[in-house]
């Protein structure tokens, strides 16, 4: 706990405090993002909450990088802002519906753990801040094109 309030990089990094479970903290910050989305989304339109993503995904490169260099590990288990910011951007573009959101979150965590490339590219090639958050964005990418394509064969 001394940690996380040591610096903003590490509250930030690690969730506000979710990265820290003992158990699966990457699915518990994902599981943070979904119980936070409802709790931000209504106070910005569309276009606004892009322009909150983007800022929390360009501070995230800084928070997640300081992060990891101070616990000597550029993806340590206990980041988990690499899960929140992206997890936020597919409930943008999710039916609103809980069955489609646990369809969302399922196969969020599907590609995040299975890092299918480029995102294997990004968390083996690229060590700072920057290679950390992108390989959760390209697993919010195959989530939502999964997503879109269990719309139209549904639709």
């Amino acid at each position: 706990m001394r940690f996380l309030l040591a610096h903003p990089a590490h509250l930030v990094a690690c969730g506000f405090g979710s990265g820290l479970s003992p158990w699966a903290p990457g699915t518990i910050g994902t599981l943070f993002a979904w119980a936070s989305f409802p709790l931000l989304r209504p106070w910005m339109s569309d276009f606004e909450f892009l322009g909150f993503l983007f800022v929390c995904f360009v501070g995230g490169v800084v928070a997640v990088h300081r992060t990891g260099v101070d616990l000597g590990v550029i993806d340590h288990g206990s980041i988990v802002w690499d899960e929140i910011v992206p997890f936020w951007l597919v409930l943008l573009f999710c039916p609103t519906h809980w069955l489609w959101q646990t369809t969302a979150f399922c196969l969020f965590r599907f590609f995040d753990i299975t890092k299918p490339q480029p995102a294997r590219y990004f968390d083996e090639k690229v060590k700072s801040g920057l290679g950390v958050m992108c390989d959760d964005l390209v697993a919010a990418g195959y989530a939502l094109l999964v997503l879109a394509a269990l719309r139209f064969v549904l639709a």
